[in-house]
């Protein structure tokens, strides 16, 4: 008689799954300081799911403690929602802030930056005035010091957002946009076309890369850890990680 199956391991997920597609070739482990940022990522085989996840650890379905709320809000800032801010963090006066919303240990957003809607903004991070992150992961350390829009992404360990770089996540070749989107997001890699599973998707930007100003990156964008990227006005498609990209 045979016994019931073993539940799935992550290492037999993890089998099936392209190593491109997962969070260790964008973001070094072993770098991530942040307690909650790693177990997220650590929950994740693709980078794909890390959206969903986002969404999990702030409505306390993962299990994943959060840090107590005990950084600071200055007189000025606007916040609504459910909005963590750890010791250490700041959101400044003049910044905006729509929960859900982590904000970790010794980032900052700056007067004129806003943050929304299930976005984890990990450890050292600066958002600065006109810079906008939704629905996005920073792992820690990111810069994005002036205007600039990065939404439903993933960004790694010390990238670095030039002014008027924008993400995108939709896709447009099938008709009019509608709202919400129902047309699913597809990445490229060795010309094959791999499912998101999400409707927006914009970009995963691995560790230490610096993304030029002026730069659109087109939905589903992945860049490997320490691509060097070259001054162009639309990027788009997969970068192995310490490539060039023209």
């Amino acid at each position: 008689m045979h016994g019931l199956p073993e539940a799935p391991t992550m290492r037999a997920e993890l089998a099936h799954v392209d190593y491109r597609t997962t969070p260790e070739y964008y973001i070094d482990p072993d770098q991530v300081s942040d307690p909650v940022v790693l177990r997220l990522l650590s929950c994740c085989p693709t980078v794909f799911g890390l959206k969903k996840a986002m969404a999990d650890l702030l409505a306390d379905r993962l299990g994943i403690a959060l840090p107590e709320h005990a950084g600071v809000i200055e007189p000025g800032a606007t916040v609504r929602g459910q909005v963590l801010v750890a010791a250490g963090a700041v959101i400044a006066e003049g910044a905006f802030v729509t929960g859900p919303v982590l904000v970790c240990s010794g980032a900052v957003i700056e007067a004129g930056a806003r943050v929304r809607d299930n976005s984890v903004i990990g450890p050292g991070c600066r958002i600065g005035f006109g810079a906008e992150v939704t629905r996005s992961l920073l792992t820690g350390g990111v810069f994005m010091k002036h205007t600039s829009f990065v939404g439903d992404s993933v960004l790694g360990l010390g990238v670095n957002i030039g002014a008027f770089v924008s993400t995108t996540g939709l896709r447009v070749t099938s008709g009019p946009v509608t709202e919400p989107a129902t047309e699913e997001v597809s990445a490229h890699l060795d010309g094959q076309r791999i499912g998101t599973g999400q409707t927006k998707f914009g970009a995963v930007i691995g560790d230490g890369v610096i993304v030029p100003a002026g730069t659109v990156l087109q939905p589903a964008t992945l860049i490997g850890a320490h691509t060097l990227l070259y001054p162009k006005t639309q990027v788009g498609g997969f970068f192995p990680a310490g490539s060039q990209g023209r």
